[in-house]
């Protein structure tokens, strides 16, 4: 399997990322490490941050691809003016983090890395309203259409057909075309990347899939869906009501499974796996992961934060085609 050149977007300067980071890195797994870690921030601020943590690396700072090595922290330097190793949100930072993400996207987009992967993001202050999420950022800023979320366990995957939608919003977005073309991008990433044929589960909106409106999202949209994606062979079945979906029958049957919203599935696979997991954005020109966990403002500093879904993430890509 040929090296991969991993682009790690520092991401927000005021979050455990670093911690996180550091403890990959102290670990005898990174020394095992088969690709290029290239991480895209700033160097200064990364230095200040492991040393508050009373961690010691040596930094590698380069000034292009060719110039990383494997079992080497590589850092493409980002400048970032602050005053403390761990700095609060600010304008300031929201430019940072655009700085790292065009110089990321720029390198991967003209082929000079091959998977990007991205720190946590306060959507709240950095995507503000112009964006739901990551995912649908780094779609616009690629001219990819229509991405989809797969939150990845090598046991079962997820995937919400609405990402980060108001409950209030959700059925409008309840179509045949969506449902499809996820279940499709889903597919051809198992077959392609993983080589597997997945058995795919399609659960409903309403509860047991029904409900007494006189036409259902089930009927109307969901049903057609599935019809249409098994006369393509594809292996799905459903819908399947959400209640009962995840035991442990269901667990070991489905590879993956497509949910209604956001949280109907997010809540019980993060409930079963903890943060072993990752969120693989599909659709894209390229492999696109953020570690399945946000800034965790209320633990920086203390040395407590769990590292496993960065883990998981970069040895993920040492399997992975």
């Amino acid at each position: 399997m040929s090296t991969k050149k991993i682009l790690i977007v520092l991401g927000e300067p005021n979050s455990t990322f670093s911690e996180i980071l550091s403890k990959y890195f102290k670990s005898r797994i990174f020394k095992k490490n088969k690709n290029k870690i290239i991480l895209i921030g700033s160097k200064n601020l990364f230095e200040k941050q492991i040393k508050q943590l009373k961690y010691s690396f040596k930094i590698n700072e380069i000034n292009n691809m060719y110039d990383a090595s494997i079992k080497k922290i590589n850092i493409i330097n980002i400048n970032y003016k602050f005053k403390k190793p761990f700095t609060e949100i600010s304008k300031n930072s929201n430019i940072y983090i655009k700085n790292c993400f065009d110089l990321g996207l720029k390198l991967i987009i003209k082929k000079k890395a091959d998977v990007l992967i991205n720190g946590p993001i306060s959507k709240k202050h950095f995507l503000k309203k112009r964006f739901p999420g990551v995912t649908e950022y780094i779609a616009n800023r690629t001219n990819s259409k229509e991405p989809v979320m797969l939150i990845y366990n090598k046991n079962l995957a997820v995937s919400p057909l609405t990402t980060h939608v108001p409950l209030k919003n959700v059925a409008r977005y309840i179509k045949k075309k969506k449902i499809i073309n996820n279940i499709l991008k889903i597919h051809t990433f198992y077959k392609k990347r993983l080589g597997k044929n997945p058995n795919i589960a399609i659960l409903g909106l309403n509860p047991h899939c029904e409900t007494t409106s006189k036409m259902s999202e089930e009927s109307k949209e969901i049903v057609p869906a599935i019809n249409f994606l098994k006369r393509k062979k594809i292996k799905v079945e459903g819908p399947i009501a959400a209640d009962t979906f995840f035991l442990k029958k269901n667990l070991k049957k489905f590879s993956v499974v497509l949910g209604m919203y956001h949280d109907q599935v997010l809540a019980p696979a993060k409930t079963l796996f903890k943060f072993e997991a990752i969120n693989i954005t599909l659709g894209l020109p390229f492999i696109k992961i953020t570690p399945d966990h946000g800034p965790n403002y209320e633990m920086i500093g203390q040395n407590k934060s769990d590292p496993s879904s960065i883990f998981y993430a970069l040895n993920f890509l040492n399997k992975v085609k």
